[in-house]
């Protein structure tokens, strides 16, 4: 009898073993997904930046755009003054 009993005991005491074996695996399952759940929003973070760069450079080079855009108009401004010029010079020419 008493050899029975300890041999459930120590079918108990593998059991109870096992059952701690289960919970430290879900646990590491669960730390594992913790930590790639971690990585993806790193990852996103980072598209985010990106992104965020990727508009600042456009923003860039739409100034870069409007400013060439006003040199342009400048440059007809002065050019338009200077026809506006020879102008009056043949004027005066025909004097």
């Amino acid at each position: 009898g008493r050899e029975r009993e300890r041999e459930r005991e120590r079918e108990r005491e593998r059991e109870r073993e096992r059952e701690r074996e289960r919970e430290r695996e879900r646990g590491r399952e669960r730390e594992r997904r913790e930590r790639e759940r971690e990585r993806e929003r790193e990852r996103e973070r980072e598209r985010e930046r990106e992104r965020e760069r990727e508009r600042e450079r456009e923003r860039e080079r739409e100034r870069e755009r409007e400013r060439r855009e006003r040199e342009r108009e400048r440059e007809r401004e002065r050019e338009r003054e200077r026809e506006r010029e020879r102008e009056r010079e043949r004027e005066r020419e025909r004097e």
